[in-house]
């Protein structure tokens, strides 16, 4: 099986989560800078089996595309050309960082440690809404 790479899209950062190959287990692969994301996400792709892109969309509580969408359109138009044999989608990301900041307050990681660390916060977001597509699917 191929794996799922999920993308939390941000105007500075973006953090990424990945399936195993099974399609069973969703973990935080990274956090990078955006303006580098293409580039990664072509070379990971590159070294791993991949079969689906989930790229979290921005939704306002009214159900309306947020600001940030006039960002990550333009990223998930380049990613269906880029990979065109790759499932592309959007999933809705509404309270991944309000989950992402409370798993990371319930860890126990200390406060230096949390500020100190910003993209956590993205990976986890990642994370949570690559947790949440797979559970669409079952």
């Amino acid at each position: 099986m191929s794996r799922i790479i999920a993308i939390d899209y941000g105007q500075k950062r973006t953090g990424i989560a990945v399936t195993d190959c099974l399609q069973m287990i969703a973990n935080g692969l990274t956090t990078v800078d955006t303006k580098d994301l293409e580039k990664f996400v072509v070379d990971y792709i590159g070294k791993e089996d991949v079969s689906t892109i989930v790229i979290g969309k921005p939704t306002q509580m009214n159900g309306e595309n947020s600001e940030n969408m006039k960002r990550i359109e333009p990223f998930y138009n380049r990613m269906k050309k880029l990979f065109p044999d790759k499932e592309v989608v959007y999933y809705d990301e509404r309270f991944t960082s309000v989950l992402a900041h409370q798993a990371i307050q319930n860890s126990g990681i200390g406060k230096k440690a949390r500020q100190s660390n910003k993209g956590l916060v993205d990976k986890i977001s990642a994370t949570i809404i690559l947790e949440d597509f797979m559970e669409s699917r079952k």
